[in-house]
């Protein structure tokens, strides 16, 4: 789901050693010439180094791990991003109390919101050079340990200037966790083989997290200040951290083996040039994502629909309590609840992305493999073909149901679709992308999607309560809810056409 690849090649020896060359001398030279040749010291020019496991059978390759090992290794990734999306929206239902204290508008009391969603964008862009360097663990070591900081910076902000700054900080670096995450699980699993349910984890945890925030938030404000939002966070992630750090590996492959060629003593490959290096974490990072939303209509579309999507879940930070507060006179714990709706949506959609994996998916590509052929990538977009009908049925149902005359369960229910839809559309693209896309591009193409749907989720939130006031509740929801039903078309146009669009790509994607 997230990588490419097998584990080994070829059995060979290891590391790049050679065994001894022979110096071999023209046919025809004089003797003079040939005593100064045994005179000189012949020096053969050694081979580049290479590092690579010892065989398919490597124990120290994390696909060959025991299963315990395998799992237990999935789910520090997997509660790091819980926790960094669920600090994101938790307190946005204590902005009253952000207003009342800082006497600011409901609009500059959620910024706080858009600084850390924008951190998400960024954050990336420091994992790269991080993981390159040290590995994924000191990654997850080093970053999670600072966002645990800059959120407890934030409970303590005097002012919303320092709030908005620290959440930002907080945000990039807790990034990390969810950039390097797709990379442990692509490193621990073969999720074309046994990985499917690991990466399904993975994925699910920042959804749900961004849905509980909300649930939590509403529930510790109500009783307490919204700083205390701040304390939930540290209360969960920190003995979450010190519990879950001693236990994880290193699971980058170039760190291990740099590792074991060090304990060997073998020679290490050449290091990049520093300038070299940076460029193509830049170009891998930010400049090739850039240039693939551009040029690409695949990663284009996609990350538009997965990022309209996102955008609309933020936008539901403040619509809920908002449209809850005037039609029914919730407070922010009540709003908080509502939410509860989306995260039986992401489960249920996750369930039934697993079922068509397991069913349609499975079978045709052990088909296709059987009979020697490449299996179809457009067949993942088939969970997003089902998923795109959640996302209008719950917009439209919710516009038109929120009202003080009909009972606040019917709109509540709506967001069950929403989340339904949105967990089968994400995942759909995200397998498609990584599917469709090879090696370094299918990372970049990934990275696309992250920049605008963490981009869209940034900016969502700043124009709903604007929107919802001149609007109303009925047509601001409507409107969204029409552009959904034209984003319906994007699935269905790939899975008949992504075969042409592919061929037509000018990178490196699986060609039929």
């Amino acid at each position: 789901m997230f990588g490419r690849g097998t584990n080994t090649t070829e059995p060979k020896e290891p590391y790049g050693s050679s065994s001894s060359s022979e110096v071999a001398f023209p046919a025809a030279v004089n003797s003079t010439d040939m005593e100064q040749q045994k005179t000189e010291e012949v020096e053969p020019i050694p081979p580049p180094v290479t590092l690579d496991w010892d065989g398919p059978d490597d124990s120290g390759n994390p696909r060959n791990w025991p299963f315990i090992d395998r799992c237990f290794q999935t789910i520090p990734p997997a509660m790091f991003g819980f926790v960094v999306t669920f600090a994101s929206p938790v307190y946005t239902t204590a902005t009253q109390q952000i207003q009342d204290e800082f006497h600011v508008s409901f609009e500059t009391a959620l910024v706080p919101l858009t600084t850390h969603t924008l951190g998400f964008a960024l954050g990336p862009m420091l994992a790269a050079p991080l993981s390159e360097m040290f590995g994924r663990k000191y990654v997850y070591l080093s970053s999670f340990a600072l966002f645990l900081l800059f959120t407890m910076a934030s409970g303590l902000a005097p002012n919303i200037a320092a709030l908005c700054v620290f959440r930002l900080i907080a945000g990039c670096v807790g990034a990390p966790a969810l950039a390097v995450g797709a990379g442990t699980i692509g490193d621990v699993w073969d999720t074309h083989k046994d990985g499917g349910l690991a990466a399904m984890f993975f994925i699910m945890s920042p959804f749900l997290g961004s849905s509980l925030g909300p649930v939590f938030g509403g529930l510790i404000s109500y009783h307490k200040t919204w700083r205390w939002t701040m304390w939930l966070v540290l209360l969960i992630g920190g003995p979450m951290y010190l519990w879950l750090i001693p236990f994880m590996k290193e699971t980058y492959k170039p760190a291990i083996l740099k590792k074991r060629a060090i304990e060997r003593g073998l020679p290490l490959p050449p290091k990049p040039k520093g300038s070299e290096a940076i460029k193509k974490i830049l170009l891998v990072t930010l400049f090739r994502p850039v240039h693939m939303l551009m040029t690409e209509p695949i990663v284009l579309a996609l990350s538009l629909y997965t990022a309209f999507t996102f955008g609309v879940l933020f936008l539901f930070f403040a619509a809920i309590p908002y449209s809850f507060g005037t039609q029914y006179h919730f407070d922010r714990r009540e709003s908080g609840l509502i939410f509860i709706s989306s995260v039986v949506g992401i489960i249920l959609g996750a369930l039934t992305f697993g079922i068509i994996d397991r069913t349609f998916y499975k079978r045709r590509y052990e088909h296709a493999i059987a009979n020697g052929r490449k299996p179809a990538v457009e067949l993942r977009l088939l969970g997003a073909m089902v998923g795109s009908f959640g996302l209008p049925i719950a917009l439209f149902w919710f516009a038109w149901t929120c009202k003080a005359s009909i009972h606040w369960i019917v709109p509540a229910l709506s967001v069950i679709f929403f989340g339904f839809g949105m967990m089968l559309i994400f995942l759909s693209a995200a397998t498609y992308l990584v599917d469709t896309y090879q090696y370094l591009a299918a990372a970049s193409a990934m990275a696309a999607n992250g920049l605008l749907r963490y981009g869209f989720g940034a900016v969502f939130p700043l124009f709903t309560i604007q929107m919802y006031t001149g609007l109303g509740i009925g047509l601001a929801t409507s409107v969204l809810a029409i552009i959904s039903v034209v984003l319906m078309a994007v699935p269905f146009v790939f899975y008949r056409f992504g075969k042409y669009f592919r061929e037509k790509s000018a990178y490196d994607t699986l060609k039929d």
